[in-house]
């Protein structure tokens, strides 16, 4: 009956933590897409509550992160049940760096519309990787909170297109400010941005690998686990 109990208690305590990440990650997400939305209009008002959202995020991570080291200590999780707690850790580590990333993008896009430049001739190609990154985000959240490995391994894949469209970004900006020197400034902005959405693009993926990592017990980071299992139709 003891152990009854306290199997029931660390699923309730863990069930609570996955509640308050995937919470995290709907911040995180809209605070991303409000980034965006500074980036395209300039809001500046917008993207300071962007900014100030930020501390939220962190918070989170503070008290998540606490609640996993105690649930460690009081339950003494083991086998699959340690490895769920370790991913989460993870998983909370890098939706922290989405909200970080979201910041970056309003603060520099709040320093480009107060010097009256706006986002010069790439804002629809940022426009697509923005949202190729946001959907993949979302894609990843709901992986997790389904546990759906299936649909992790191909988000695994679809970030190399994020990071090609980031690459075709970076050739097309440079080619812009040696054609015209006075877009250097603003030019390099919009690459800081593009280059905030690529890595938030790669914590999505990070958070479908460990999707994986819980369901199967593999840590596939570093391996072509994602083109391998597309390629067998798995």
């Amino acid at each position: 009956m003891i152990g009854e109990h306290s199997s029931k208690q660390y699923d309730s305590d863990l069930e609570t933590i996955r509640s308050k990440v995937l919470l995290m990650g709907g911040l995180v997400e809209r605070q991303f897409q409000e980034a965006m939305n500074v980036f395209h209009n300039g809001n500046i008002a917008a993207g300071e509550r962007v900014i100030k959202d930020d501390d939220q995020v962190n918070l989170l991570e503070v008290e998540l992160d606490n609640a996993c080291s105690h649930l460690i200590v009081r339950r003494q999780p083991t086998a699959n049940d340690l490895r769920v707690v370790m991913a989460t850790v993870k998983v909370i580590t890098d939706l922290e760096r989405v909200g970080d990333e979201a910041a970056k993008i309003a603060r520099t896009a709040i320093h480009l519309h107060k010097r009256g430049i706006g986002s010069i001739d790439h804002s629809e190609t940022v426009r697509v990787i923005a949202t190729a990154a946001a959907d993949l985000l979302h894609d990843a959240l709901d992986a997790l909170a389904r546990l759906d490995e299936k649909q992790a391994i191909k988000l695994i894949s679809d970030d190399a297109i994020i990071d090609r469209d980031f690459r075709s970004i970076m050739r097309n900006v440079i080619t812009y400010m040696m054609e015209d020197p006075r877009t250097i400034s603003a030019s390099m902005d919009t690459l800081w941005v593009a280059k905030a959405i690529e890595r938030i693009g790669d914590h999505a993926k990070n958070i479908a690998e460990f999707v994986i990592y819980i369901v199967e017990g593999k840590d596939i980071r570093h391996t072509d686990y994602a083109a391998t299992h597309l390629d067998a139709g798995t």
